[in-house]
């Protein structure tokens, strides 16, 4: 699916999720350390900040939402200017050449990963050497963790933990990184702690909803009964 050009920038976009099952199951969330130490080269920095700016909307929106076109040029830093050259549309383009979004031609509905891919062979080959050789690390880290299941459960752990306290998903998976789990589960735990807190904290809406709705048949019955 390729996305048309576009020959200027629209006043807003309707912005809606792209699944693919391989790539939201094995790859990077837009603003964790690996897009952001090894995509960045690749991409660009106006394009991975569009795309993390992209993805923090679906993730407090994640029916969709609707982008301010010039708004979001503004915030990038790329200002604003009309005509297929413009930056925004420069940097939606760069995105698009990626596979990272596409444009749907039949309305003004833009379709967004929600995670990277890692780096294929060819692009890894376009990092710089100690680039290269950190990717490599990487990947061998990644490999070679025989108490990997261990580790992804304390990970996981610790990342709802934080969640309770208030933390963010970027600030959760940087704080495991810190506390030196590696990328693959610290993403992997920061997205089950996640999922489990949002979960959580609808299961308690939900009951403070229920007991309201008790009180207030509660309150009904008892001034019926006062009236009969």
């Amino acid at each position: 699916m390729s996305s048309p050009v576009l020959t200027s920038a629209p006043a807003a976009l309707t912005v809606r999720p792209w699944p693919d099952e391989v790539i939201d199951a094995l790859g990077h969330d837009p603003r964790s350390p690996y897009v952001e130490r090894f995509w960045l080269s690749i991409l660009g920095p106006s394009a991975t900040w569009l795309l993390r700016r992209l993805v923090a909307g679906l993730e407090s929106q994640p029916a969709g939402f609707e982008l301010p076109v010039d708004e979001t040029a503004r915030a990038l830093g790329l200002g604003v200017k009309a005509g297929r050259h413009a930056p925004i549309v420069r940097t939606l383009a760069r995105c698009s050449q990626f596979r990272m979004i596409h444009l749907d031609p039949r309305e003004p509905v833009l379709l967004v990963r929600r995670k990277l891919p890692p780096l294929n062979r060819s692009q890894v080959a376009r990092l710089s050497d100690a680039l290269q050789l950190a990717h490599r690390e990487w990947q061998d880290a990644e490999l070679l963790r025989p108490d990997a299941e261990l580790a992804l459960g304390r990970a996981r752990r610790l990342a709802l933990s934080l969640f309770e306290l208030g933390e963010d998903v970027e600030a959760t998976e940087r704080q495991l990184h810190r506390w030196r789990f590696g990328p693959g589960i610290a993403r992997q735990a920061t997205a089950w702690a996640w999922h489990r807190h949002r979960q959580a904290a609808a299961a308690a809406t939900a009951d403070a909803a229920d007991a309201t709705d008790a009180d207030a048949a509660d309150a009904a019955d008892a001034a019926e009964g006062e009236h009969g």
